[in-house]
């Protein structure tokens, strides 16, 4: 089975997306006329991974959306915090002219990536009061500090902050490395009257929900085409293109 399906997809590598001189790659439909959803992806712990996330980003760009892939480094003294913001004001100020809609931007991580991007929309005075028009989380914990925030986001719901936008979340029922009752938790957290939430599990690991496998030789997750980790890539990709609609 092939990761990608749906259009062609166009892959520019490498722009520098702000002060930090962090890098982050953009994929988009291969000759799309007229702005396509966009999504801001964020990768895991790993320091500098964007490229763990590109088989992901491809069978979401076949989908129809602009995909921007920063990296950022958890290990940075602020903890990432820098990078990952930094990364967000550039996808809001460029995605226009990358061929993405500048006004709806699904905020999306996988692993550590999810609990920032689910702090950014609990706590919108960190990007000037706007949220994304959604947030969809892979494979996260939501009891640890967010890197955006510094506060867990079960926390923040305790204290009342607002999510305000729909949640989408997905876990593989074989996660090993985070075990799926953090999302069972945080979808618990955000059911009241008012809020949407949804909950996907897919029969795949960790490294799966983003259509990879753990190499214990690079201590990396790579591209893979075994057939529950492609599945599971699929169907998140479908979250993340309709996450705002």
């Amino acid at each position: 089975m092939a990761p990608d399906m749906g259009t062609a997809v166009e892959t520019v590598r490498g722009l520098v997306y702000g002060a930090s001189g962090k890098r982050l790659d953009v994929h988009r439909p291969a000759g799309a006329s007229g702005a396509t959803p966009t999504v801001l992806l964020w990768h895991g712990i790993g320091p500098d991974e964007r490229n763990v996330l590109e088989p992901l980003a491809r069978a979401t760009a076949a989908h129809g959306a602009l995909v921007l892939v920063p990296d950022w480094r958890a290990d940075a003294p602020d903890g990432g915090r820098s990078h990952l913001l930094e990364s967000l004001a550039f996808a809001r100020k460029e995605a226009g002219g990358l061929g993405g809609d500048g006004e709806s931007l699904v905020l999306a991580g996988w692993s550590a990536g999810a609990g920032a991007a689910l702090g950014v929309a609990l706590r919108p005075e960190l990007a000037d009061a706007w949220r994304p028009s959604a947030v969809v989380g892979l494979a996260g914990r939501y009891d640890l500090p967010a890197r955006t925030t510094g506060t867990p986001p079960l926390d923040d719901l305790t204290a009342g902050h607002d999510p305000g936008v729909p949640v989408h979340l997905v876990h593989g029922t074989r996660d090993t490395v985070v075990d799926a009752r953090y999302s069972h938790d945080l979808t618990e957290a955000l059911r009241t009257p008012g809020r949407a939430v949804t909950l996907q599990e897919p029969e795949t690991d960790h490294a799966g929900v983003i259509m990879t496998a753990y190499d214990p030789a690079t201590d990396r997750c790579l591209p893979t085409t075994e057939e529950h980790a492609v599945r599971a890539g699929r169907m998140v990709a479908g979250v993340l293109v309709r996450g705002g609609v």
